[in-house]
């Protein structure tokens, strides 16, 4: 009974959380999306494209053998350590922007974080297999489990998807301290003027809200899983005696 208690509280509280976590959701996403296209049109006083403000964020901290690259699409600006590379999108790369040059130093600043070794980033690297494993088969283990009523089966999807959201909770400070970096290099170097840092500031603020919401919403959903599974151990456990 207690059992039962508790995941009706904690169903309850999961549909109660999940509006105001899924209106910051959109809210975030209509951030990235409003702030991008407003400074994307605001170019900046140096003239100087994303390419070159994450080149200049390199030389900085004293990074070398990074190499930059244009790629396609909107958004999709990224830092592949694998190839120790930087891949900016077609909206920064060759723009000379003050969206461009926020987001290329924050990419730049990844850079820099698997440079100096930044702990968040070394953690995050020797959970990505199991992450990746995680994202994979956790629902499909949590779905067999319910249809089959196999605590271990449903207990283990909850322990890979425990996994991938806690990928998400390492990932916080990794998205914050690029973005701080860049800032700062943004400042210290001169990138852009002193009243085009606050544009830039806005979009990368915008992109660190979608990761909030986004591990919000997992926690939620972990919440409910171990809920379930913990009344579903009671129930069996009551229909035994």
């Amino acid at each position: 009974m207690q059992n039962d208690y508790a995941y009706f509280f904690a169903n309850n509280l999961y549909w109660i959380l999940l509006i105001p976590v899924f209106l910051l959701s959109l809210y975030a996403q209509a951030q990235v999306s409003g702030s991008f296209n407003r400074y994307s049109k605001e170019t900046n006083r140096r003239r100087m494209t994303g390419a070159q403000a994450a080149d200049a964020v390199l030389r900085a901290h004293g990074v070398t053998g990074v190499t930059i690259h244009p790629t396609q699409g909107r958004l999709t600006d990224h830092y592949d350590p694998r190839s120790n590379a930087i891949y900016l999108s077609e909206d920064v790369y060759g723009a000379a922007t003050v969206a461009a040059v926020g987001v290329a130093c924050h990419e730049a600043g990844h850079a820099v974080q698997y440079a100096v070794g930044y702990a968040p980033v070394r953690l995050r690297n020797l959970i990505i297999p199991a992450t990746s494993f995680g994202s994979r088969f956790s629902f499909i283990l949590l779905l067999i489990g319910m249809l089959m009523y196999s605590q271990s089966l449903f207990l283990a999807g909850i322990i890979l998807f425990g996994i991938t959201t806690f990928f998400q909770l390492v990932t916080l400070p990794v998205e914050f301290n690029a973005s701080a970096r860049a800032i700062e290099t943004i400042e210290n170097e001169g990138l852009l003027a002193e009243e085009e840092i606050g544009g830039a500031k806005k979009v990368l603020q915008a992109a660190a809200l979608t990761y909030v919401a986004a591990l919000l919403t997992s926690l939620l959903q972990l919440m409910r899983f171990v809920a379930i599974f913990a009344a579903r151990g009671g129930n069996r456990r009551g229909g035994r005696r």
